[in-house]
């Protein structure tokens, strides 16, 4: 008896002693408008403006018809980047307000995005809140953000975006049970009785790479890649998880599941500033990857940016596999993964930014290929009508319709697969893939720090040229070679699903001039 009396008191406070639900007053905020990769902002706007994470929050979840949000499930991870756990407390608080039922939540708060998509599919939950700004730099002084992604995994539609953006802009009082707390540490289950609640709230905390590993398990040969990777004739690689989320899939899934050596990962350790550099996978950040690659003594490199979804593939003496090309040479060498041999290729598509080598790929096998604008959940569309099974675009991200998100660790599989099948190296892939159906050549500028207005004039100028019909039979003379415009075009996207237009990334319906002057007054941050 006095072993349970521990048991008893917890079953009785739960019983006698409620969480509160607050209503809160608030008033909106007009910069809430979430952008291709939801919203993000500098830490201290989310960290230092009072209710503005509430008010976001509130926003996702008011989205959500009342009759599909009571009683839900819905998935909560993130890239470990600074503020995360605060935010994560909050979002918990103020689910369990709203309705929600059921939240499953990554250990210690981690899930990459690519893990998170998986986990909505297998557990049809009705959506997942990701905590992450992709590439962007981390810490109190740097950048914040909060996707939401909706039940088949992938990123929310314009329809979504829209009506959350809708809600903040009118937003008068959110709901929050201040009171609650988790232990983000402690896997398992973990139940709630709140004010006016019939059921109880449950949050479980899972391990954060256990069911992401299963499906892997599904689509490639595992045993394929370890003897690769613990041969006789052992590929030695270098992984770089740049101190983000992947660290815990890299150690596990490379060296404990694939027998990689430990030594093989580096910066692994999730740290809240990502060691003070921006997590992004490519030859100006991630340096010290190609400094070890240039020295001869690895056969492969790859790092993967803060949530994993995007990635980079170096061979030996640090040759550098461009993003359009790598999924060109991936649609090549399906035949070499189990999963594409199981279910088929139904077609291929890239984002409008992304060089033509896909296109060639496609041509010689006799399948569909699409060209869509920036942002992944285009892809998703036609995933889901099965038009489409493998996808990429230039800012390093590939996948295929496993899950609804571009996956950097699937990709690095994809390479080591075909490695194995093929018992070759790196660039003798890549130049063989060039001789047999070409080579093309592409150029993406980020610009940063771009005044708004001058944008607008920069599009303007820029879209008198394109329109020009002289301009498509210009000659320009570079060295001794002379080249011609073949076509050139304002990019127009109809989805072959849903009839959708999009024209300069947003949506017909809105007037292009109040978008232009949406970008004007907003100050659009991150890669919006």
């Amino acid at each position: 008896l006095f072993c349970m009396l521990p048991v008893i008191t917890s079953y009785f406070q739960m019983e006698t002693s409620p969480i509160p639900v607050l209503t809160v007053q608030t008033a909106p905020f007009e910069d809430q408008r979430p952008g291709t990769s939801g919203l993000r902002r500098k830490t201290a706007v989310f960290e230092g403006k009072k209710n503005y994470l509430q008010n976001y929050i509130q926003s996702l979840l008011s989205s959500i018809d009342l009759r599909d949000r009571q009683g839900c499930t819905m998935v909560v991870g993130s890239d470990g980047r600074y503020f995360s756990r605060a935010a994560i407390e909050v979002i918990v608080q103020m689910a369990a307000a709203n309705g929600i039922g059921r939240l499953v939540i990554g250990h210690n708060g981690l899930l990459s995005t690519p893990a998170v998509s998986c986990i909505i599919r297998k557990i049809k939950a009705i959506g997942g809140i990701i905590l992450t700004a992709s590439h962007n730099p981390g810490g109190a002084g740097a950048d914040f953000g909060i996707k939401f992604n909706v039940a088949n995994g992938g990123p929310s539609p314009d329809t979504v975006m829209d009506r959350i953006h809708q809600v903040s802009r009118t937003l008068e009082e959110y709901a929050i049970c201040p009171d609650l707390r988790i232990d983000l540490s402690r896997l398992g289950r973990q139940e709630f009785d709140l004010e006016n609640k019939f059921k109880p709230f449950r949050v479980e905390i899972i391990d954060s790479v256990d069911v992401y590993l299963q499906l892997l398990r599904t689509i490639f040969d595992f045993p394929s890649i370890k003897s690769l990777l613990t041969g006789p004739n052992q590929l030695k690689i270098h992984i770089d998880a740049m101190n983000g989320v992947m660290g815990p899939y890299v150690r596990r899934i490379m060296c404990d599941e694939l027998g990689a050596p430990a030594n093989s990962a580096v910066n692994c350790v999730p740290l809240e500033d990502f060691g003070g550099r921006p997590p992004e996978p490519n030859l100006v950040y991630a340096t010290s990857l190609v400094d070890a690659m240039k020295g001869g003594e690895f056969g492969f490199g790859a790092a993967f940016d803060a949530d994993g979804d995007r990635y980079m593939i170096l061979g030996e003496n640090g040759f550098f596999v461009n993003p359009a090309d790598s999924v060109a040479i991936m649609a090549a060498n399906l035949s070499t993964i189990p999963y594409f041999r199981q279910h088929g290729v139904k077609g291929f598509a890239r984002s409008m930014a992304t060089s033509a080598a896909l296109d060639r790929v496609a041509k010689a096998m006799k399948l569909a290929l699409y060209e869509t604008p920036t942002g992944w959940r285009y892809f998703g569309n036609l995933m889901d009508s099965g038009r489409c099974s493998l996808c990429g675009e230039e800012s390093f991200g590939t996948g295929s319709d496993h899950i609804r998100e571009k996956d950097g660790l699937w990709s690095v599989l994809m390479w080591l697969s075909i490695m194995a099948a093929r018992k070759q190296g790196v660039e003798q892939i890549v130049r063989e893939h060039w001789a047999k159906f070409g080579r093309n050549y592409y150029c993406r500028f980020d610009y940063e720090g771009l005044d708004p207005r001058a944008a607008f004039y920069l599009m303007r100028d820029l879209e008198g040229v394109l329109s020009d019909k002289a301009f498509s039979s210009q000659k320009f003379a570079v060295g001794d070679h002379v080249y011609s415009v073949e076509r050139a075009d304002n990019f127009e996207y109809i989805d072959p699903v849903d009839g959708s237009v999009v024209r300069n990334q947003v949506s017909v319906g809105k007037k292009t001039i109040y978008y232009m002057q949406d970008i004007i007054t907003q100050n659009l941050s991150g890669d919006d």
